[in-house]
């Protein structure tokens, strides 16, 4: 069986090596009949599907994997094991630490590292990190700091959030492996594509018709997505978000580019590069493969049983009641 899997891994490595390669700046594919996505009725590259994202793959390189983008395959096997060893039911290299859930096996991060053994969902910049924030990122962070000075962490529902709200996950956040409803589906039309997320069911229509941007004043959660084909890949710019969507201390200056491309029949590659200079001294860039999923998608009924949020609003006003007598 380890044999097996070498070989597996091995040939999954060359394959991606390959894929990426370019002879005399063309394509590979012009040579060597790399796979090629089928078509829709009206010409584009179907994408359509329901397609799977979870991996025990961190976001950001380990520190102690510092100087390694990709695992061998014996480290592959020993990286998963002992991933499966962990007792809260999370991936080896989590920062997440303690159960979080009544029963750890109901979480879903999936079994196996990405295809190709990277070890970390960033591919770029090389050291598989998070770039260095800005200090106009620190001044933005204090400023908020300062106008909750004197409230407390839940007050009202506005105080939490807007996960807990039950309003949105995030974009790209919501793209990311996470640690259950890892399923996205597609459908396109000549004119737009579908991504619906099964996280806190996220929907975003993506226009292709060459239409402009919304005015820069109109801010909306997930950004204004418009799309179009480069070759048989899909590429989605996002703008116009708001600031309150917050992903990973982003401000409202956020651009997010996504990459949806067909590499096999059960598998799509996903990329997304994002930038604000207001946040990060550089942009990043993150990529992995999702895989044909063979399970419908079910409704996330977050609101009908959001007992959490209402916990927690009950609780602060239980403490507050106490500190008062």
């Amino acid at each position: 069986m380890l044999k097996q899997r070498i070989t597996v891994v091995v040939t999954t490595i060359l394959m991606l090596a390959f894929s990426t390669m370019e002879v005399s700046g063309q394509s590979l594919s012009s040579h060597v009949g790399i796979y090629q996505a089928p078509h829709t009725a009206w010409g584009h590259p179907d994408l359509q599907g329901i397609w799977d994202r979870r991996t025990i793959t961190p976001l950001e390189r380990p520190q102690r994997l510092a100087n390694k983008a990709f695992l061998s395959p014996e480290e592959i096997i020993a990286y998963e094991r002992a991933s499966a060893a962990r007792a809260d039911g999370r991936p080896l290299d989590s920062t997440r630490r303690g159960i979080s859930v009544h029963d750890p096996s109901d979480l879903d991060y999936g079994t196996t590292v990405v295809a190709g053994g990277q070890t970390s969902l960033i591919v770029d910049p090389a050291d598989g990190r998070i770039p260095a924030y800005t200090q106009a990122s620190a001044e933005r962070v204090a400023a908020r700091a300062r106008a909750r000075e004197g409230r407390g962490p839940a007050d009202s529902w506005l105080d939490r959030s807007l996960t807990e709200r039950c309003i949105t996950w995030g974009i790209p956040n919501g793209m990311l492996p996470q640690a259950y409803n890892n399923n996205i589906q597609i459908l396109q039309t000549p004119s737009a594509v579908l991504i619906l997320n099964e996280m806190v069911h996220d929907i975003r229509i993506v226009p292709i018709d060459g239409r402009p941007h919304i005015p820069e004043n109109i801010r909306q959660w997930h950004g204004d997505p418009r799309g179009h084909w480069e070759g048989d890949t899909l590429v989605v710019e996002s703008t116009n978000f708001s600031g309150k969507t917050n992903f990973r201390r982003a401000s409202e200056n956020l651009r997010l580019v996504e990459r949806f491309t067909r590499t096999g029949s059960n598998t799509l590659q996903y990329e997304f590069t994002v930038e604000d200079s207001t946040t990060w001294v550089q942009p990043w860039t993150v990529s992995f493969p999702m895989i044909r999923g063979d399970q419908p998608i079910y409704e996330f009924a977050c609101h009908e049983g959001n007992h959490g949020l209402e916990n927690i609003l009950r609780i602060a006003r239980n403490l507050e009641q106490q500190a008062a007598q």
